[in-house]
Parts: C-alpha cells; structure tokens; sequence
C-alpha cells in the first residue's frame, strides 16, 4: 500500500516570472520529498493589480504583504518570494528560512527591438543625447543619470513581457531589467548589455537581494523548515543578509536610490560595496569592505559597519532629502527629474 501523500501549499504571485520561479522551487524539491504534493497557491499582490502608480508611492511590501496575510491565517505553508521585494524587516511571525542559489543578479540593458536589429546603438554609451532609458526603479536612474545625464529616465511598468513590448512599440530607446528574470524566463537574447561595477563607460551596483529566492514560513515552524532546507545555499544566505543589513542600517526601502554588490573573494572573505546616490545622480556616497562572513550575525555586522560608514560620509543626508520628499506627499517618480 502506498504512502498518502502530504500536501505543502505554497504562496507566490501571479505573474508569469513568479510562476516560473515557484516551478524551479518544486522540481528542486521533489526529489528530496518523493511523498509531498506541492500545490501552488497564486494570487495577485498590491504591485501586480496596480500597474500606474509608481512603485515609491505604493510603499513597503506591495509584493508581499497579502502573501503573508496568507500565511499566517494557514492558507499555505510558506511563500516564495524574490528576495529584493522583501522588506528588510519582516512582520511579526515570519521568518526567511531558506534563500536559494543566487541567478546572476546584475542589472542589463534591454535595447529596442529595431536598434538592436539594426546594430544601431549596442551599449547606454551608443545611446544620443535625450535617448528614453525605461525603468521603475529610482535605484537604477539615479545611478545611471551620474553616469549618462544626457539620457533621460521614463517609468516603465508591468510584467517583463509587457516592459519588453512598451520598449519595442512606444517611445522608449532601451529598459533596464534584472538579469535574473530574463534568464529564467529564457529571453537571453535580448540582453544587449551587462551593468556591474565594472562596466566600462558606467558602473551600477544591483538591488539587495537581486537574483535570489527566498522561503519566508512562520516562525518556529520546524516541519517546514525541515522541508524546504534542502534548497539553502549558505553563501547567497550570507552575502544576502549583509545586503539586507545595510539596507536595513540606513533605513531603506526598495524605492530608494541605494546600490550593492557582494562576492566572495576567499572561501570565507565576503566583499561587500554599496552606494547612496541623490536621485538627480549629482551627489553620491560609495564603500566598500572585505571581511571574513561565516554566520548570519557576521553577515549583518558586516552590513551594518559599512552603513555607519557610508551614513558617516553623507549618505544619510543623501536619503533624509529623498524621505521628506516622500513624508510630504510627493511621490517619487523615476522620470520627475
């Protein structure tokens, strides 16, 4: 006789990327839990029904929030989430109990369809001057117009489909896109260019926690954390929570202009830049540090000293200008400057 199966719920969104995600979860997962049916439990978050406002103006945890909702009235057992929408804070009861192995989490340029076609502009430095650059994030304007201020910066909204068709159909020369979701949803081909801190003619840290997943479940659930363990990869864990860190540090959300970068240069030495840009890109606040990371606490320290640092030297002043600007009614918008 056959043993019956365990039902494990599972919360995502609805998005077609977020769907793709939860598959790679479970076909990493299966084989690990033979006798586990993992059922997926899609719905529609704040960020996905409302696709006009700005992301700033919509606040903390507009990918989150209803998933957790669900979580903690039992409706699913734990939530897969990318873990650059996580606040850095989790409400009361939850927990990240696994992050998995990080997809490349850099920043790329998605040229118009015709440009790249036609061999036209390859790179941001190909592009003319008042060329439209198309993203939501104020992240990746305001590190971009230091870098390009003859560029001009236009909000893009949607899914990756519907960002890729507005850049091919409307106004818009190119969007910048993670890395990570083109990949795992197959469209290679139409990265036309890598951002790191490297990149020559412009360098761009990414968002914290860019290109990994996370597994938020209630806290103290040892069942489930005993069921999703299998896809814990330390060192993403780690250089993750020193993002997170210092994010948390200067009191950040996703909606302001703050930049990491994190790799491992030894078995146990982690680097770790950040940078603090204004959001017109005129005034900037850059660090870095090397430290030997073996826990979740080291991690965090890590984080931390490098955000006292960079608040030290400005930073703070940099986001206090951003925050009033938000605490007054103004939203922030990638295209007002």
């Amino acid at each position: 006789m056959s043993e019956q199966k365990q039902t494990v719920h599972i919360g995502t969104r609805r998005s077609a990327l977020a769907l793709r995600q939860v598959d790679l979860v479970i076909a990493a997962l299966q084989p690990h839990h033979p006798n586990v049916h993992f059922q997926v439990d899609a719905i529609a978050t704040l960020g996905d029904k409302n696709q006009t406002a700005s992301l700033p103006s919509l606040g903390k945890g507009l990918w989150t929030n209803e998933l957790e909702a669900k979580l903690f009235n039992n409706e699913v057992d734990f939530i897969v989430h990318c873990l650059k929408d996580v606040p850095t804070t989790l409400p009361e009861g939850g927990k990240i109990g696994v992050v998995t192995e990080r997809e490349d989490p850099r920043d790329v340029v998605v040229m118009k369809k015709k440009w790249a076609e036609e061999g036209k502009y390859k790179v941001l430095a190909d592009l003319p001057e008042g060329a439209i650059v198309g993203t939501s994030s104020v992240r990746r304007a305001a590190q971009l117009r230091r870098q390009y201020p003859r560029l001009v910066f236009k909000d893009v909204r949607g899914n990756i489909e519907t960002r890729m068709r507005k850049c091919d159909e409307e106004d818009y020369d190119c969007i910048i896109l993670a890395a990570a979701g083109l990949l795992r949803m197959g469209y290679d081909e139409r990265i036309a260019q890598w951002l790191d801190s490297t990149t020559e003619g412009g360098g761009m840290l990414h968002a914290v926690g860019q290109g990994a997943l996370a597994m938020e479940v209630r806290e103290g659930d040892e069942k489930m954390l005993e069921i999703i363990k299998p896809l814990c990869h330390e060192k993403t864990m780690l250089a993750t929570f020193a993002e997170r860190a210092v994010m948390r540090s200067l009191e950040g959300g996703c909606s302001v202009p703050i930049g990491v970068e994190t790799k491992w240069v030894e078995d146990n030495k982690l680097q770790l830049k950040a940078t603090v840009v204004s959001l017109d890109g005129k005034q900037s606040v850059d660090g870095q540090s090397v430290e030997v990371v073996k826990t979740i606490e080291e991690a965090e320290e890590m984080g931390r000293k490098l955000a006292e640092d960079l608040a030290k030297r400005g930073a703070q002043k940099i986001l206090d200008v951003v925050n009033q600007g938000r605490a007054s009614g103004g939203a922030l918008k990638v295209g007002d400057l």
